[in-house]
């Protein structure tokens, strides 16, 4: 047979290559419905007590409310890739982490290895997860839109089992009250001129949002000087206080004033903080460094819930 006649036996007609177009786009549909089905089933069967529901290319819909009685101290948030579960495991372990700090108010379960063996299990204490889109205003228009789009996780823990986890640690949960962080802090960046971080000061936004973030992941609240009240007690970035002596006056019983400076350096890389608090009659110094401010900020939160709670200094 010629090489010729061979070819024509396999050439297709156009209504021939239709045909096996539209049997190609079936096939295609039936796998995602069945890859569609599985991923339902997954979700469903992570775990007793589980609400949220999701697939690959859609959000979850919502199952209602969640459980009543679940308040602020129980419940966390992630950014996660997709409602699916590549990474639905490891927002539920950080959530979990984070639970475990606020509502014991003890920072050192952390890096606890306890808490790393209750976090590979972490679905076991949820009480209810939902995600919200981050890009919900943003069109779909390719994979980026669709696959790995990033939500919030926002997953719900079960009081009754995070007490009885953290009472197996020996610990307990903080119901006393948590006074607001006051922070008197100087701040020397990159670029001068040093300033001191006030609620108003333009260059500090950034600082200010993190700050908030990182007591909120410890259950705190912080308020930031006015740039009245520092004009009152005499502070700014040309007469800082240098000891606790000096620190601003007529505190208030539900807050913990902490002076301290951040400084950048380049040669670490990264940024120095020196804080200092009085709490009930004596002084605590503490500090960090070679961070972002972000964790900058998480110390000086987590020696004042030490301090505040009775679970220890931050020396």
């Amino acid at each position: 047979m010629k090489l010729g006649q061979t070819s024509r036996r396999w050439c297709m007609g156009p209504h021939a290559w239709l045909s096996v177009a539209f049997l190609a786009a079936a096939l295609l549909l039936a796998a995602a419905a069945r890859s569609a089905g599985a991923q339902g089933s997954s979700s469903a069967d992570i775990g007793a007590g589980f609400t949220g529901t999701g697939t690959y290319l859609m959000p979850p819909k919502s199952a209602g409310p969640p459980p009543p009685g679940i308040g602020p101290m129980y419940r966390a948030s992630a950014i996660v890739t997709g409602t699916d579960m590549r990474q639905r495991p490891w927002g539920f372990a950080r959530c979990l982490r984070e639970v475990l700090i606020k509502v014991s108010a003890d920072p050192r379960l952390e890096n606890d290895p306890r808490t790393a063996r209750l976090a590979k299990h972490a679905d076991r204490f949820v009480a209810y997860f939902s995600y919200v889109d981050l890009m919900a205003a943003d069109p779909l228009h390719d994979e980026q839109g669709t696959y790995d789009r990033p939500y919030r996780l926002t997953v719900y823990f079960d009081p009754v089992r995070i007490d009885a986890a953290l009472a197996a640690f020996g610990e307990r949960p903080w119901r006393g009250v948590r006074p607001a962080i006051v922070p008197v802090l100087r701040v020397t960046g990159p670029k001068p001129p040093p300033y001191v971080l006030s609620a108003e000061i333009a260059v500090g936004a950034a600082q200010r949002g993190a700050f908030a973030v990182a007591a909120g992941e410890f259950g705190m609240t912080v308020r930031f000087p006015t740039k009245a009240e520092l004009a009152a007690w005499g502070v700014s970035a040309t007469h800082f206080p240098s000891s606790t002596a000096q620190a601003p006056p007529n505190r208030s019983p539900g807050e913990m004033d902490v002076v301290g400076t951040l400084e950048w350096s380049e040669s670490l890389p990264g940024w120095i903080g020196r804080w200092r608090a009085d709490w009930n009659g004596t002084p605590y110094r503490w500090g960090v460094k070679g961070v972002n401010y972000d964790a900058a900020f998480r110390d000086i939160v987590s020696g004042v819930v030490l301090l505040a709670s009775g679970r220890g200094s931050p020396d």
